[in-house]
């Protein structure tokens, strides 16, 4: 079966079987990752069957952040994806469903599992550029938002003298995790897109700053020194 039918069936279970209000992690969540993926696997020979698969079911778990058994929402996305594809795709190729597992379990940050194979990195790295750039932008804020935290501390939006609260502040997940995810990529081209996608959160810090200083044409370069410096950029 060619790779667009298969894409196209995994869409249509998605729409009958995955309803969901999480914004972050819906079907166009998924067609995203997928669209990014496919420019990662370009440059290396993997199994496109194994990276389409894990990218569209890589969260059909996906525990809130907030919640206590987060870090084994990966595993219980690969255990599901399994059986879903075992239930309702039995022309799926079994061969298959240990690299699909895997690439599903790896590709979580908070889950800690280092990818063992080309097609687990190349999910990981298209996944976590979700999380970066303008996407990512939109994303940290409104799941931030759902789960009842402030835009920013207004007397230390950038965590200065206090420590950081991601949980209290959707500002400071920038520094708990967004601006660290391009050390971890494990692709070249996932590293280059991470490092200048990371930039375009700090320009809007850099931008949030000074309008909080009441210039509204500028950027604080101070913010955009420190935090490029922090980088790498």
């Amino acid at each position: 079966m060619e790779l667009a039918q298969w894409q196209q069936r995994f869409e249509q279970w998605l729409d009958e079987n995955h309803l969901t209000d999480d914004a972050a992690h819906d079907i166009a969540h998924f067609r995203r990752v997928w669209m990014t993926a496919q420019s990662i696997m370009a440059e290396h020979t993997v199994d496109p069957l194994v990276v389409l698969t894990a990218c569209y079911f890589h969260d059909i778990v996906s525990l809130a952040k907030n919640h206590p058994e987060r870090s084994h929402s990966s595993r219980l996305a690969a255990r599901k994806t399994r059986e879903i594809l075992s239930r309702d795709f039995p022309d799926f190729p079994p061969d298959r469903y240990a690299a699909v597992e895997h690439a599903i379990e790896a590709h979580s940050f908070s889950a800690g599992i280092a990818p063992q194979s080309l097609e687990a990195k190349v999910v990981q790295d298209a996944d976590r550029l979700e999380a970066l750039g303008a996407i990512g932008l939109a994303r940290v804020f409104a799941v931030s938002g759902a789960l009842g935290a402030a835009l920013f501390d207004a007397d230390d939006p950038f965590a200065g003298t206090r420590k950081l609260d991601d949980k209290a502040f959707a500002l400071d997940h920038f520094q708990t995790k967004l601006l660290r995810l391009p050390d971890t990529m494990q692709t070249a081209r996932g590293r280059e897109l991470a490092r200048h996608n990371a930039d375009f959160l700090i320009q809007f810090m850099a931008k949030l700053s000074a309008e909080l200083q009441g210039d509204y044409l500028g950027t604080d370069s101070q913010i955009l020194t420190h935090f490029r410096r922090s980088v790498g950029s």
